[in-house]
């Protein structure tokens, strides 16, 4: 398969919106699901990147990172 002809879906973080119980922010990352680590707390939630130890995320959760379901 030819990713640049099709693309690549692209990764995302889903956190919680101030909007609203059932509204969701959605956050684009550049690397792949498996390179972000969600770590739950009981205030706020974190999310770091694997490869580079920064602190991608910091706040309410619950918190996912997930591929998205179509390039973009």
């Amino acid at each position: 398969m030819n990713h640049d002809l099709f693309g690549v879906s692209p990764t995302l973080l889903r956190a919680p919106s101030w909007l609203g119980r059932d509204v969701a922010e959605e956050i684009h990352l550049p690397l792949m699901p498996g390179d972000y680590k969600v770590i739950p707390g009981d205030d706020r939630w974190t999310v770091t990147c694997l490869k580079t130890g920064a602190t991608i995320y910091r706040g309410i959760g619950p918190v996912e990172v997930l591929r998205a379901p179509a390039p973009f």
